[in-house]
């Protein structure tokens, strides 16, 4: 029992802590010296990023947030046993690179939407579905011009495609809980579409 509460506690505090490193700020703070958080959105995601340093840096932080939430759920996938059948560790794991990127320790608990994250979590525990998801994110982003409505639905669809691909019970009730706090997060850009003032990916 002292075992399976020391792995819990272990990978909960490993990737909250992995998942607050604030990629975003980190990058516009040192090539800009500007502290994201008072700019643009507020949110220390590649969107933000992309408004202050370009195209490039968008790609730079995505990919960084999305290894970010990978690496923690593939190391809780390959060193701890306890509860492994079920999935529980690695969306243990997954739920705190979640908590952490949005809700960051370093930054006074505040940070990003947690998609790139989301997606990576959603990529260590299924490639598959992950692939799936970052194409469904890419292409609604792409023709519907806002990153906001691509991300959304990229995490709605993500429960329906863990129970397809038949994963642990505790992947498919992760995806949804992800879904519900993301699409929260998201809460004033639904009410700025709703408006019809939201920004557009240019």
């Amino acid at each position: 029992m002292l075992k399976v509460f020391i792995e819990f506690l272990s990978i909960f505090i490993g990737a909250y802590l992995i998942g607050s490193i604030p990629t975003g700020y980190i990058v516009v703070k040192a090539l800009k010296g500007e502290d994201i958080r008072q700019i643009g959105s507020g949110s220390t995601g590649a969107t933000n990023v992309k408004r202050i340093m370009g195209k490039k840096w968008f790609f730079v932080v995505l990919l960084l947030d999305a290894f970010k939430g990978a690496l923690p759920v593939i190391l809780a996938k390959l060193f701890f046993e306890n509860f492994a059948g079920i999935g529980l560790l690695p969306v243990i794991a997954s739920i705190a690179v979640i908590l952490g990127h949005s809700k960051s320790i370093f930054l006074n608990f505040s940070g990003g939407k947690s998609v790139a994250s989301g997606i990576g979590t959603i990529l260590a525990l299924n490639w598959q579905v992950g692939l799936i998801l970052a194409g469904v994110w890419g292409t609604i982003t792409y023709f519907t011009k806002y990153v906001s409505v691509g991300s959304i639905i990229a995490l709605c669809i993500s429960p329906i495609l863990m129970f397809v691909f038949k994963q642990p019970l505790a992947y498919i009730f992760y995806c949804l809980l992800g879904a519900i706090y993301i699409t929260y997060l998201h809460r004033t850009n639904i009410k700025r579409l709703i408006d019809g003032n939201e920004n557009k990916v240019r």
